[in-house]
């Protein structure tokens, strides 16, 4: 990736949904109404997709940060 873009801020142990959050995440719109924090399960039963104004997925680095993958 040319331009890496990571998350800034924090993330917490555990998604909108209560599942824990591992190594990967989900910034998305949701089929409930708001955004979330999502992990591939919970974004599989409520996310709307990836993309401009949908939703961007983030894996955890070696050094603790999250970079944008996809969206």
């Amino acid at each position: 990736m040319s331009n890496p873009r990571y998350w800034h801020g924090q993330i917490r142990h555990v998604d909108d949904f209560d599942q824990i959050i591992t190594d990967t995440f989900i910034d998305g719109a949701t089929l409930i109404g708001p955004w979330a924090i999502m992990t591939p399960e919970s974004f599989s039963t409520y996310g709307r997709g990836l993309g401009t104004g949908r939703g961007q997925k983030y894996k955890k680095q070696s050094d603790g940060k999250w970079l944008k993958i996809e969206g």
